[in-house]
Formats: C-alpha cells, sequence, structure tokens
C-alpha cells in the first residue's frame, strides 16, 4: 500500500528537460528565463508586475519593505498563518498585531481587524490577510481597513494561486515551495498593479542595487534561472492542477458528509484547495491521526497559532485564551492528503479510514 503525505510536488519529464535546458546554457542567474517566468506569472494572474524572489518568506519580507514598514509601524494580520506572515514584519522593524479568525472562512476576521485598526488609529502600515488553505478572501472588506488607515494592503496568498479575483491587493505574495499549487523548489514571487512598488521590490532583492551603486540596504533574495524553468513549465499545467485539487476536494466533502465528529472545511467555487483541513472533535483529532499514520497515511496539521509559539509568547506577552477561535480551531484541525497526483482511490482509501476509526471508537 503506498504511502500518502499530506501534499507533494508533481515533477514530469518537461520539466526535467527544462531544468537541464538551463543547466547546459549560458544563464545561471538573473537572465531571460527569470524575466519569462515573471511576465508569464504576471499575466496569469493578472496584474502588471511580477517580481520573484528566493522565497515566500524572502517575498513577504520584500513586500513589507516596499511598503515601507519600519520602527514604530504596526501590521494587522491573521493569528493562523504560518511564522513568515508575521516575521516578515519584525524583520522592518515593525510590530505585527493579530486578529482572531472568523470561523466561517478560518481567515482573518474584518469585525476584529476594525476593531484592532481602532485601537492602533495612526499607526496601521500595512493590513495583511491571509487566504487560508485557499479559500477566496472578501478583498472589499478588507481593503475598507487599508482605505481607512491610510494603510498598504498586502495579500498574504502562498495557499492561494489561482483564485479568479475582482480585486486585487496593492500587493499579493507567493509561495512556490514543492506542495504549493507550482513549484520551483524554493521560492516566490510579488506581485503589484503599482510601478513605484515593483522598483523597490526589484532593487530590494538585489543588495538595494541599481545602477550600479547600492543606494539602501537590500538583500540578496534573486531566484535563479533554474528555479524560473522549473515554474515556467510548471505554470503551463497550473490549471489542471487545481482542478485537480477541486475535484479531490469535493470526493472529500461528499465521502464525509454526515460522518459522525468531525466538520468539514469551508467551500466556495473559487477555493483553490492548498489544503483539506478537516476539524475533528479535540479529544480525537490525535488519536484519528496515529490512526491514520498506521495506515500508511501522513496528515499534518495548519497552523498552531503564531502568537502562542514560544518567541512571540517571550517577546509580546501573547498567552492562551488571547485568539479563542484560532485556538479552537488548531485543536481540532488535521490536514488530510491533497495534490493533484492523487487518484480517486487514494481518497477513498482516507476517508475509510476515517470511517473505521470513528465507528470503532
Amino acid at each position: 500500500m503506498k504511502k500518502l503525505s499530506y501534499g507533494r510536488q508533481w515533477i514530469n519529464d518537461d520539466d526535467i528537460a527544462e531544468v537541464v535546458r538551463i543547466l547546459r546554457g549560458d544563464w545561471l542567474t538573473m537572465g531571460p528565463t527569470v524575466e519569462a517566468f515573471e511576465k508569464r506569472l504576471a499575466e496569469y494572474v493578472g496584474m502588471k508586475h511580477a517580481i520573484t524572489y528566493s522565497s515566500g518568506t524572502s517575498a513577504l519580507h520584500g513586500a513589507m519593505n516596499a511598503a515601507g514598514l519600519h520602527d514604530g509601524d504596526y501590521a494587522i494580520t491573521t493569528a493562523m498563518t504560518f511564522a513568515a506572515t508575521s516575521n516578515s514584519v519584525i524583520y522592518t522593524g515593525a510590530t505585527p498585531i493579530f486578529a482572531d479568525i472568523d470561523p466561517c472562512t478560518l481567515c482573518l476576521d474584518v469585525t476584529k481587524a476594525e476593531s484592532l485598526a481602532r485601537e492602533y488609529a495612526g499607526k496601521i502600515k500595512a493590513i495583511v490577510p491571509v487566504s487560508f488553505a485557499g479559500y477566496p478572501l472578501d478583498m472589499k472588506a478588507y481593503r475598507k481597513i487599508a482605505n481607512e488607515n491610510n494603510a498598504v494592503l498586502i495579500e498574504d496568498a502562498s495557499h492561494a494561486l489561482g483564485h479568479d479575483r475582482k480585486e486585487f491587493a496593492d500587493m499579493m505574495t507567493l509561495s512556490f515551495h514543492p506542495v504549493k499549487h507550482i513549484t520551483t523548489g524554493e521560492g516566490g514571487a510579488v506581485l503589484t498593479n503599482d510601478d513605484t512598488y515593483a522598483e523597490k521590490l526589484k532593487h530590494f532583492r538585489n543588495h538595494g542595487m541599481y545602477e550600479k551603486q547600492m543606494h539602501e540596504l537590500g538583500y540578496n533574495y534573486r531566484l535563479s534561472e533554474i528555479h524560473c524553468a522549473l515554474g515556467l513549465s510548471q505554470l503551463k499545467r497550473v490549471d489542471a492542477f487545481i482542478a485537480r485539487r477541486r475535484e479531490l476536494a469535493a470526493l472529500y466533502l461528499s465521502q464525509l458528509s454526515g460522518v459522525e465528529n468531525i466538520k468539514l472545511p469551508p467551500s466556495d467555487k473559487n477555493h483553490v484547495w492548498h489544503i483539506f483541513a478537516l476539524q475533528v472533535e479535540s479529544n480525537l483529532r490525535d488519536e484519528l491521526a496515529e490512526y491514520l499514520r498506521e495506515h500508511d497515511i501522513n496528515p499534518t496539521t495548519h497552523y498552531k497559532p503564531v502568537p502562542l509559539m514560544p518567541y512571540y509568547r517571550e517577546r509580546f506577552g501573547f498567552k492562551s485564551g488571547d485568539f479563542s477561535e484560532a485556538e479552537k480551531y488548531y485543536e481540532q484541525e488535521i490536514s488530510l492528503p491533497l495534490y493533484p497526483l492523487m487518484e480517486d482511490s487514494d481518497v477513498k482509501r482516507v476517508t475509510e479510514c476515517i470511517k473505521e476509526f470513528m465507528i470503532n471508537l
């Protein structure tokens, strides 16, 4: 019986051939393939500029820098995200402030974000919602908060390449980690329609240099020709990848409907399903995870609320109970295998295993 992980890449012969072509060519970094990938990515998303970075984390750092965050500034984001979202705020010297999640969407609660914006009036420099698990954000609601606070709206879309977006943030960041919708191995990007942000992003990833001189403190956050060759090849199949994720998610939803002790994730026709985040009664979650592992199914969890991690507790004084919805969600969440290489029978195997566990309680 094959082992199922919660996510994995799909590399085919065309991907390999494109990488080999670069290795046999003249350019290994910052050449025509980087430019081609950025152009195609911008076209696919529907934004004017795409600036590649060495990771999703460095892309977030670049976006925070372009937004002008520095000491004394604050950025509002969600408690339910990967640490990179808020870490990138701290890298600039600014301070992240966290709002709880909306249990209906698992994304940043708009009402709570509005309340924090009032509390920190005049200090908010960025609003940073996260499209958790690939669920489509109500960007208009976050745009309203940003406009009212003269803040920059930055969407962390690491889970959400492929949304049919009706409205864009000022900047949108992507991750190309192997479990994401497309992969470059490691890598990320920032997309924007703003020419000034685009220039700042390009300089920041290249040591703050332009016109052969260093004008600001930047970093070596460049993405290589090798990575971008893989990304260009993967991008040709992104719609097929997303379509298959939606098919697999629909199978999970239908086969787990009505099963006791579980709650299905929020669904939407525009959901791109980076993960299938099931909720299980908290006293059963770890037992179920172990039962699945015993059957060669390896789930994981997303995420322990960032402000409750040791670094954030010690530095900012956050404590259990500060983010009740996010904490409750994390105690119950289990991410089931979901990636385009899976077969329908794999989903049936996972769901049958879950049903067996529940029946045998």
